[in-house]
């Protein structure tokens, strides 16, 4: 079995909510942040982005089938998922 998947959530400068996944998490972290090449669109204008919360997945199949079940969530239920 692989590396595991981390799902993660980021809180943006505009105070939007961006849900991701990634294998090497703080090395994404870095990419959103802009000190690595790669970060998504959304997160590029809206520098700085602060992680909120993770969790880990066994794969990435997994982690893409928790990051679509939380992007479905209102913000108040997924801050409510921060609090749990």
């Amino acid at each position: 079995m692989g590396e595991a998947w981390h799902v993660y959530i980021l809180k943006c400068a505009d105070g939007s909510l961006y849900t991701g996944v990634a294998r090497d998490l703080q090395r994404r972290l870095r990419q959103h942040n802009g000190a690595l090449v790669g970060g998504s669109r959304y997160t590029r204008g809206r520098r700085p982005v602060e992680l909120l919360w993770s969790d880990t997945e066994p794969d990435r199949s997994a982690a893409q089938r928790r990051e679509a079940s939380i992007k479905k969530l209102t913000r108040e239920e997924k801050l409510r998922l921060l609090q749990a």
